[in-house]
């Protein structure tokens, strides 16, 4: 069996560590063992090895962290991708160079602790796309600390071995040396010592000294002494005593060792020393010392002559000051191995030896009145050392041992035990013990990893007093004499004998007194020290006694007194006998005060009664101080004793049961055993010290009577045993709920005695099962049972405890090697009992929770450890007849209190190590226990107390966590397994998902996580399975992925930090709000509070508390650098609602990057993970196997518009677009269609967004995801119209959040970089060239842009179409940074203004509503300027687009002629849009805007600007398109008004055509812009159209006010007159504008006749005022002078075609092409000539409607022929004759020019004789004068001209 349990299957067998190796038994215990049960019984439970249940704790191994690694979350202005490559190529360049720097911005600069090992981490590489979100979410899973948050959670105490919660200190003595000389041999003995209470606290340490000739080299090894200190307490020092051979007689006295001067010994004192050391075996006392352990200041007065200050504490300075200066040292050895020096030995150097004269006791030694002797002039050495932490875990054994071993510096497994042969190091004999012999090194033997073999272990006199169970053999008697008072002086030493009676005085003593030389075996007698000359002898001397194991009466002490002459004789001097005293064992030893003995003169047989009679005779008088003083007697012995025993009880009660038990198991006793129920029954009295003492002895014998006494017997015990626990749990120091005694008891103690008697369980059941039922049929049970309730854990304990032990002893025998032990099947009695049990204390905590009792919550933890215990030990099914039980109790939705028990009975069931592998009840079910769980935990996120919500919901991941992280599940199918069997949660969340929307922010985190683990290891038949049920299921459950994109987004810290919980989750408003962070786990804010504590203490503070190491340097600041944030911290946390982002500045900047790293690995995660899960759905849907809206496909949609709409890291957008383009592969129909308008919207938004992003990877990725739509819109529909429009507004959109500008340092704006990479992207959007590249470093297949339509197998991409559509897009963003650029000059250039409208309205053309949007702008901005043409060519241009859209659709009252006849009026409307204004229906756009009315209001808007404009005409054209709608409509009212109108705009017209000063609407002129400073204008010409009253003057003023502002000091010069310029011939600098003004062309005029253009000649008949040609004449000379006569004068006239005709959209129409001609002086002069004959002809021949228009007739008639006929300006037609006609010029011209002058002049004259005729018959009386006039005129004019004519006469 022992070796069953050495294995280490179930049981670990430990070894006991002694106290010391200076205790051993009574050798002649062994054969009468059996005759004392009770003795066996003790020896048993001090000397058998511990049993320690390995599974009882549970037992976790967790696998290896690996790294997070940063992940980059990039803005559009960010890269932070290559700026961490260039810091990490710069790093590596620094670290070839030097090794230590390490920067701080590496990609993975902080290793936040993960749990994965890299194998794992390839495997779940293969097949997931990610890390899985769990470790990051709790990245500190720490499973012993979620462990201990359970109530009444087990802590394993630490096997109590010996109580060493002190600090262990070795003293070893390196050297002692006088002034004088060191020739004689010293000896000594250290102790620890109070001096406050003078008051010896252990066994002497002895050692001695010797001269270097005296030494023996064989014993290298010094031993040490090794002593305990409880508290550290400035009173607690080492008392050191000297003693040296006693002094001859006339020889050479100790004092020569104090004298002052520094006189050496000579030689002859030497020899003389020498000499007599050998010959004297006894010694005298020398010299003394105090040193203080703990005293850092002076020593104080009362300890004699100063002592050196103390070595445990450490000075400021880290150095010890006084005499004897002490270094610390590491201390070389004799071998040259470093020594024991681990850097906590220090060297203390004693030179204040006080000198004693004569003998002394311990207690005169710090006598104030004793007077002080001169000092030694001598130094003792000594080291001091204080060892690794007392409490050694034994449980680590050997392996640890060697690690220990080495770090305390010295190696251990090479020490033996050869010092000892007698006795084994663990102070028990080997003989009486049948365990295996310990290894060959001994090892497992020493609990303390830094004693050895040599080691004195000084036995700790305050074990005896504490209130602790003995774990030890120790058995002995110190005998301290003290004083020994007689009638003259002698030279006195005793000797101490143990004897076992007092028949022959010459049998030898027992062999009991321990050696004064270390390592020999027990001598039969021991020897004080001698008292020189002293009438009064006084002794200091302890010598210790091993007791027998049973004593008789006749056990005593004999002590001998003899004295001895120090002189030197012939021969070694012998001692004499002077007298006895003899002290009983049985009387004395239990006293702790003085005795006092008589002396004996001689000794005869039967001495014990003779010396007993006599004390009965004698009357005895015993003082205060319990000194017995014999009256007759003048010689009387004074002495002390201390019994030190762990087998015999001071405590008679305790002493009567173990009588009483011996012979109830002897049956000596009859056999009712009265007796022995009064000896259990009045253990109730026993005082708490001793009964704690013999506590393992005691439970042990009363288990033992419960085991197998009769009923009496055993309720007696057991109820005994209850009142003891009871005691022990209250009166011991230890507070805890299990108290910690009591707990080493059961853990390592109960062995169910070892096999050799029948378990205890079935007993204990038996009997407590008992007491439950009376109490449960309501029987009075008395106050027993609520204490058998609250030390219910200890009886729980030990039945399984022995129910394991029988298991293991059971199937050890017969088990196959390396299999496991089988579950034990609990007979059904034994079981039957336990249910009832279980059952009766089930109802205990049901009745007792609803009162609120808090007994009530452990008993329920206990029960859930018992049912947790059992799962290890019997058939788990049988245990689960238990935990149903638990559950029919516990049914539903309990109180809040109710439920919290039963939230924690399953939360330990569930920690169980197997938990995993457990059974269902029946063979075929897959886990009773999981499915127990998933019930519950979904029942409690229903109960109304949110408290139990939050336990639920961390209860599930905590379990997660425990399986993801647990070794033994790594592999791919555990994990698979533990997926499906928590998948039925995922389900139930499903079946009722507003159980899920009703928890706060924080459990829905904690759900959502804990579905995605499972999720992320399910197969995919199973996932597919649960996509099958319905539509709306399979709906919910991309709802809880869209919840987990939502609640684990990453947002940058600056992004919103708002307070910790939403307003949803009342748990926020709780004062403990230090939420370092949403997103992580809750534990994390814990393990931050820790750390962030952790930083503020002092880094160096040993584990114990003292500083005992020299203060390090770095220390006097710690942590300097954060102490005024960490205030701040506090300060913070301190207010109740301290921000989260405020908590995260307090942290160390070391915690906050790995707070930051975590959360945003897991975002990452978790975005990786539902990516991977609509990845296998999108599979799904394309086979058809699963249940969803085929037609909508809104499960990926909505994931994808959410995924795209979160900020997103590099690895995960690396991840996406292979995904995102497998999905429109199989589902682009879907996805591109009508129905999904929304999601295509949002998704090319999202791509252009990322198509600004500075990262290149992103940018790219966003530019082939703008492909794959694309690709699709060809694979679909065959052409990008629709995608075109789709991106048309979100570019539109885009545009108004991102900055296309920034402003220069000039205070200018120019493009942003965010403007250039949308361009950049817009443009490789097109490139064939680059897409290859893009496609395979963004891993994707080349064939990726292939669109197959789906009739036909060809490729339809077209790389040109996609051009269009590229170049589409980019005229829309240079529009729209057009505009923006000009933001600084709207006001001022309305001109540019109105432009920048106009090219967004063009650029957005494709789009309806955007079109309109920006017409309208235009619209408006005419209207400021009072540019009413332009306004109203906005409207109408507006009205077209609806007209179009309307008769596209059949869906208005116009037809395609109405529309033409629009464009008649504004060209720009025109039949491109059609098509796509049908298909623009996207969210938020479309052609459900489009109406009949809206037309209607726009063209009524257009007739009211034109009227205001004055254009009547196209007034009329515009209501004429209204009019039929009206008619469909039947609206009469408005028809008449309608018609009104018309009427009103033809009488307009007819004013306007009869007015005697032709009507212009407007000027024009033509402005050249020329000068680099233009930008864009340079070099360019414009016609402007400007109001009719603006004069040349005005808009020359008008145009340098705009432009000049601009120039920034730049002249701006006006070229004065309108010839053609040469641009190159400009100077650089300088800008240069040129107005002319020009006049519109006509459509059917002639532009190449000579005549002059008089306007009115052509205002003939109503035209449509539409121009797009324009012209001016320029008159030139030849001959280079600026002017010259009729003669020189050329003419030059010059057409100008504009860009689009007047009135147009904008103000100003680009000059497109211009043509001149020129014209001769005689051509110019015959074509003035020609203009005035026509002008009168046109006025004689216009015919008039009727009589009443003759009024204006005359008048044009009379302005005319005034001009032509008027005397004073005959120089029109006589310049020309004189020019061309008279002398030379006449010569020059050639014939056939010379008629056609002669002619026109001819032709001119005779119209203008008709024309005076016809003035006549006008004229009235008052215009009679004039007539003369002109007749007079015309005649002179004729006269003149017959000059050069003659034939005018003959034609006139």
């Amino acid at each position: 069996m022992e070796n069953a349990l050495a294995t280490g299957l179930r049981f670990r067998r430990i070894p006991r560590q002694s106290f010391s190796n200076c205790f051993q038994m009574d050798p002649m215990l062994d054969e009468n063992l059996e005759q004392w049960p009770h003795l066996n019984e003790l020896v048993q439970s001090y000397g058998t090895d511990w049993v320690k249940d390995e599974h009882k704790y549970g037992h976790y191994d967790s696998i290896g962290p690996i790294t997070f690694h940063n992940q980059i979350f990039e803005g559009p202005d960010t890269d932070m991708e290559t700026e961490l490559e260039l810091a990490n190529a710069r790093r590596t360049r620094i670290q070839d160079s030097t090794e230590e720097e390490t920067a701080s911005t590496s990609g993975s600069h902080i290793s936040g602790s993960n749990f994965y090992s890299s194998s794992n981490a390839e495997i779940s590489k293969l097949c997931h796309l990610g890390e899985p979100p769990l470790p990051a979410y709790e990245p500190v899973f720490d499973w012993d600390n979620e462990r201990s948050t359970i109530f009444g959670q087990r802590i394993p105490a630490a096997n109590i071995f010996q109580y060493t919660s002190g600090l262990r200190i070795a003293v070893k003595v390196l050297s002692l040396s006088f002034q004088a000389g060191f020739v004689e041999p010293f000896y000594g003995t250290i102790c620890l010592y109070n001096r406050e209470r003078r008051e010896k606290l252990s066994e002497d340490f002895l050692f001695h000294m010797l001269p270097a000739e005296m030494q023996d080299t064989s014993s290298s090894v010094e031993a040490r002494g090794i002593f305990r200190v409880d508290v550290p307490s400035a009173s607690i020092c080492l008392l050191v005593q000297l003693e040296k051979p006693a002094t001859e007689e006339g020889g050479v006295t100790s004092s020569v060792y104090s004298r002052k001067e520094p006189v050496h010994l000579s030689e002859r004192e030497k020899q003389k020393l020498q000499v007599w050391s050998r010959i004297m075996p006894y010694r005298e006392s020398f010299a003394w010392a105090i040193i203080p352990l703990f005293d850092s200041g002076v020593t104080p007065a009362s300890a004699g002559p100063a002592s050196p200050s103390s070595p445990l504490i450490t000075s400021i300075s880290g150095s010890i000051s006084q005499e004897g200066a002490a270094e610390p040292v590491s201390k070389i050895t004799l071998d040259g191995k470093l020594g024991y020096s681990s850097g906590n030995s220090v060297v203390v150097e004693v030179s204040n030896l006080s000198k004693v004269k004569e003998s002394y006791t311990e207690e005169s030694l710090l006598d104030p009145k004793r007077k002080i002797h001169k000092p030694v002039k001598g130094v003792l050495r000594l080291e001091i050392e204080k060892l690794q932490s007392g409490l050694v875990d034994s449980e680590k054994s050997v392996e640890s041992r060697s690690v220990n071993g080495d770090m305390a510096g010295h190696p251990v497994s090479g020490t033996t035990f050869t010092k000892c042969p007698s006795y084994r190091t663990d102070g028990r004999q080997s003989a009486y013990l049948d365990t295996q012999e310990l290894d060959g090194n001994g090892s497992i033997s020493h609990g303390l990893t830094d004693t050895t073999s040599s080691d004195f272990q000084a036995f700790d006199f305050r074990i005896t007093s504490r209130n602790e169970p003995f774990l030890h053999l120790f058995h002995c008697l110190y005998v301290y004499p003290l004083t020994v008072s007689m009638s003259r002086k002698r030279n006195l030493f005793i000797r101490v004998e143990l004897r076992q009676d007092d028949g022959d005085i010459r049998k030898p003593p027992l062999e009991a007194m321990h050696p004064r030389e270390p390592g020999s075996a027990l001598q039969k007698w021991a020897h004080t020290q001698v008292a020189v000359g002293a009438r009064v002898a006084c002794y200091h001397d302890e010598i210790k006694v091993s007791l027998p194991a049973i004593w008789t009466p006749m056990h005593h002490l004999m002590f001998t007194f003899f004295h001895v002459d120090l002189q030197t004789k012939i021969e070694v001097p012998k001692p004499v006998v002077v007298g006895y005293a003899s002290l009983p064992l049985s009387t004395y030893a239990q006293l702790k005060s003085e005795i006092s003995l008589p002396i004996m003169r001689e000794l005869v047989p039967h001495y014990l009664q003779d010396s007993s009679r006599k004390t009965k005779e004698l009357e005895v008088n015993i003082s205060r101080k319990g000194w017995i003083t014999w009256k007759m007697e003048k010689m009387y012995f004074r002495l002390r004793l201390r019994l030190c025993s762990s087998l015999y009880p001071i405590s008679e009660r305790i002493r009567d049961f173990f009588l009483e038990y011996d012979r109830h198991i002897l049956r000596t006793s009859p056999p009712w055993g009265s007796e022995l129920l009064e000896a259990i029954n009045s253990l109730k009295n026993v005082d708490s010290t001793a009964l704690l003492q013999f506590l393992q002895p005691i439970l042990n014998m009363l288990l033992h009577l419960i085991g197998n006494g009769g009923e009496t017997l055993q309720v007696a015990a057991f109820r005994a045993m209850v009142n003891i626990l009871t005691r022990v749990q209250q009166e011991s120091v230890d507070d805890g709920e299990r108290n910690l005694f009591l707990v080493n008891y059961v853990d390592f103690a109960f062995d169910d005695f070892g096999g050799r008697q029948p378990p205890v369980y079935p007993g204990l059941s038996t009997v407590w099962g008992s007491l439950a039922r009376s109490k449960a049929k309501g029987y009075r049970v008395g106050p027993v049972y609520d204490d058998v309730l609250a030390m219910a854990w200890f009886f729980l304990e030990l039945i399984v405890k022995s129910m394991a032990l029988e298991q293991t002893r059971l199937f050890y025998h017969n088990l196959p090697s390396g299999e496991d032990v089988p579950p034990m099947q609990l007979k059904e009695g034994v079981f039957r009992c336990i249910m009832q049990l279980y059952d009766c204390l089930l109802t205990e905590v049901h009745e007792r929770c609803k009162k609120g009792l808090g007994l009530a919550k452990y008993l329920n933890s206990s029960l859930a450890f018992f049912c947790y215990d059992l799962l290890s030990t019997i058939e788990p099914r049988q245990v689960f007849e238990l935990v149903s039980l638990y559950l029919d109790k516990f049914s539903g939705v309990c109180q809040s209190v109710l439920h919290d028990c039963k939230l924690t009975f399953l939360q330990i069931l569930c920690d169980h190590d197997l938990f995993v592998e457990m059974p269902g009840r029946d063979p075929s079910d897959r886990n009773y226990l999981s499915s127990v769980l998933i019930q519950e935990i979904f029942l409690t996120w229903d109960h109304e107390d949110l408290t139990m919500r939050a336990k639920a919901a961390r209860i599930l991941v905590v379990l997660l966590c425990k399986h993801e992280f647990d070794v033994r599940y790594q592999k791919l199918e555990d994990k698979l397994y533990i997926a499906q069997l928590y998948f039925p949660l995922v389900g139930q969340i499903l079946d009722e998902m507003p159980v899920f929307y009703n928890l706060g922010s924080t459990e829905k985190r904690e759900v959502l996580i804990a579905v995605l683990q499972i999720i992320r290891n399910l197969d995919d038949a199973s996932l597919i399975k649960a996509w099958q049920q319905s539509i709306a299921r399979t709906r919910l459950f991309f709802k809880l992925l869209e919840e987990c994109l939502i609640h684990f987004e990453h947002r940058k810290p600056d992004d919103s930090m708002l307070m910790g919980s939403s307003s949803r989750s009342p748990l926020g408003d709780k004062p403990f709000s230090s939420k370092y962070s949403d997103r992580l786990s809750p534990a994390i804010n814990h393990y931050l509070l820790e750390a962030a504590r952790q930083e503020v203490g002092p880094q160096g503070t040993p584990e114990n508390g003292y500083l005992w190491q020299r203060v390090n340097s770095q220390l006097s600041s710690p942590s300097q650098p954060y102490s005024l944030r960490e205030a701040l911290a506090q300060a913070q946390s301190s207010r109740i609602g301290a921000s989260t982002q405020a908590l995260r500045e307090s942290l160390h900047p070391v915690l906050r990057q790995k707070l930051e790293l975590w959360e945003e690995n897991l975002s990452a995660a978790v975005s990786l993970q539902v990516l991977e899960i609509i990845e296998k759905f999108s599979g799904a849907v394309a086979s058809h196997t699963i249940a969803t809206d085929y037609g909508k496909l809104d499960c990926i949609t909505s994931i994808f518009m959410i995924i795209f709409s979160h900020n997103q890291p590099l690895a995960f957008l690396k991840a996406l677009f292979p995904v995102f383009n497998n999905v429109f592969e199989l589902h682009g129909a879907t996805l591109m269609a009508r129905e999904n308008d929304r999601f295509l919207k949002q998704i090319a938004f999202h791509l252009l967004r990322l198509a600004v992003f500075r990262n290149e990877n992103i940018r790219r990725r966003a530019v082939i995801g703008l492909q794959i739509l694309v690709r699709s819109s060809f694979s679909y529909f065959r052409q990008t119209a629709r995608l075109r429009v789709v991106l048309t507004i979100t570019l539109s959109e885009l545009m108004s959040e991102v900055q296309v500008t920034h402003m220069k340092s000039d205070g200018t704006l120019e493009e942003s970089g965010e403007a250039r990479r949308l361009r950049k992207s817009l443009q490789e959007m097109a490139d064939e060239s680059k897409s290859l590249n893009l496609l395979t470093e963004c891993g994707l297949p080349e064939k990726a842009l292939l669109a197959s339509c789906e009739q036909l197998s060809e490729n339809c991409w077209s790389w040109s179409e996609v051009k269009i559509l590229s170049d589409s897009l980019l005229s829309a963003l240079d529009a729209s940074l057009e505009h923006a650029l000009l933001a600084s000059v709207m006001t001022l250039d309305r001109y540019a203004a109105a432009e920048s409208f106009y090219k967004l309205a063009m650029a957005f053309a494709p789009v309806p509503d955007l079109h309109i949007m920006w017409l309208l702008h235009l619209c408006d901005a005419h209207q400021e300027m009072q540019s009413w043409a332009e306004a109203a060519q906005c409207a109408v241009a507006v009205a077209g687009v609806v007209m179009q859209a309307l008769v596209c659709r059949n869906d208005g009252v116009w037809s395609s002629d109405h529309v033409s006849a629009l464009r008649k009026i504004c060209p720009m409307v025109s039949g491109e849009i059609t098509s796509e204004a049908s298909a623009a229906e996207v969210e938020g756009y479309g052609a459900s805007k489009l109406t009949v009315d809206s037309a209607v209001k726009y063209l009524q808007l257009a007739n009211k600007l034109f009227s205001q404009a004055e254009l009547h005409h196209f007034c009329a054209s515009i209501l004429e398109l209204v009019i039929p709608v009206y008619k469909s409509r039947r609206a009469y009212g408005q028809l008449a008004k309608c018609h009104t109108m018309l009427t009103n705009i033809y009488e307009s017209i007819l004013e306007q055509e009869s007015s005697p000063i032709p009507f212009a609407d407007a000027t024009y002129y033509r402005v050249g812009f020329y000068g680099e400073k233009f930008g864009k204008l340079d070099r360019k010409e414009y016609v402007y159209r400007e109001p009719r009253d603006v004069r040349l003057g005005d808009i020359m003023e008008k145009l340098s006010h705009i432009y000049e502002s601009r120039m920034d000091g730049t002249t701006l010069h006006i070229i004065p007159d309108s010839r053609q310029v040469k641009a190159d011939e400009l100077q650089p600098e300088v800008c240069y504008l040129q107005i002319t003004a020009v006049d519109p062309v006509m459509e059917d005029e002639d532009l190449g006749s000579r005549r002059e253009r008089i306007f009115s000649l052509s205002t003939g008949s109503v035209r449509a005022r539409v121009f797009d040609r324009f012209l001016f004449d320029t008159p030139f000379t030849k001959n280079g002078k600026t002017q010259g006569g009729l003669e020189d004068q050329w003419k030059r006239r010059t057409v100008l075609q504009t860009e689009g005709s007047f009135p147009a959209l904008v103000n100003r129409l680009l000059v497109t092409k211009s043509e001149s001609l020129e014209f001769s002086p005689v051509e110019n002069a015959i074509g003035m000539i020609e203009t005035r004959t026509a002008a009168l002809r046109n006025e004689l021949e216009e015919p008039r409607s009727s009589e009443g228009d003759q009024l204006p007739r005359l008048q044009s008639l009379q302005r005319i022929l005034q001009g032509s006929v008027a005397v004073q300006v005959n120089s029109g037609v006589l310049s020309v004759c004189t020019a061309f006609l008279s002398g030379e010029p006449a010569t020059r011209l050639r014939s056939q020019e010379l008629q056609q002058l002669i002619a026109a002049l001819l032709e001119f004259m005779a119209v203008c004789k008709r024309a005076i005729r016809v003035h006549f018959r006008l004229i009235g009386e008052e215009d009679q004068e004039f007539h003369t006039q002109l007749v007079n005129g015309f005649q002179s004019l004729t006269a003149e001209l017959s000059h050069y004519i003659p034939a005018i006469l003959s034609e006139l």
